[in-house]
């Protein structure tokens, strides 16, 4: 019988507080763009919050946008990520991991039930029991959607990622149909627990990350590079 370990995959995280928007995709893209030149360079995980930010995925209906986006001074990018729009701002919790599905699995549903495991056992530390709804993506909490997932995968490498609503000023939602759900409310975990923060969910979803994708955190420091 051999003695021999299994060492899982290390996944570099870079834990981040404020980012702008624009910044934090053009890291991404750079990040994708090494690995698909280099498909043996570490997995990464970013965790970050934003300032106030609409984004639309590629096939987004701007039907769900209640404001004029030629006419508005809110913050409004369309990106390559699927899904409809949404909203991001501080108090947000934001993931986005930048897998070689090589290493795990190649299949996008896969992927995607994968990220929504990650949150509702981040849920179950906090005694919350979330779920998923069958033919949509995401996690909900009592009828609540409190998390969001959108993608991109360029040669089974992956970019953007998940969402999950801990403390935000839930009034920037009421400018949009939250991913495109008519009939399903969206809010956060404040509701549950008054006065969660961010900065208390961090260590879950790090330590919940790790857990469903087998891998070996590895804290980083960000440095600007752009």
């Amino acid at each position: 019988m051999s003695n021999t370990l299994f060492h899982p995959y290390r996944c570099l995280l870079y834990d981040v507080e404020l980012m702008p928007y624009l910044t934090a995709h053009q890291w991404q893209r750079s990040l994708v763009t090494e690995r698909i030149n280099n498909p043996e360079l570490d997995d990464v995980l970013i965790l970050l919050e934003h300032p106030p930010v609409y984004t639309l995925g590629t096939g987004a209906n701007s039907e769900f946008i209640k404001f004029n986006i030629d006419k508005s001074n809110y913050d409004v990018h369309r990106i390559e990520r699927g899904g409809e729009v949404t909203y991001h701002c501080p108090g947000q919790l934001v993931g986005y991991p930048i897998l070689n599905l090589r290493r795990y699995r190649q299949d996008l549903h896969w992927y995607l039930r994968q990220l929504e495991e990650v949150l509702i056992r981040v849920l179950a530390n906090y005694d919350l029991q979330g779920e998923r709804l069958p033919g949509f993506t995401g996690v909900w909490l009592e009828g609540y959607k409190v998390a969001a997932i959108g993608i991109k995968v360029s040669k089974w490498i992956t970019m953007h990622g998940f969402s999950l609503n801990v403390c935000p000023d839930m009034t920037g939602f009421k400018q949009i149909v939250p991913c495109g759900i008519v009939d399903k409310p969206v809010s956060s975990l404040a509701a549950w627990i008054p006065g969660i923060t961010c900065n208390q969910v961090r260590y879950s979803v790090n330590h919940c990350f790790a857990e469903v994708f087998g891998v070996d955190i590895v804290d980083c420091k960000y440095e600007k590079i752009m």
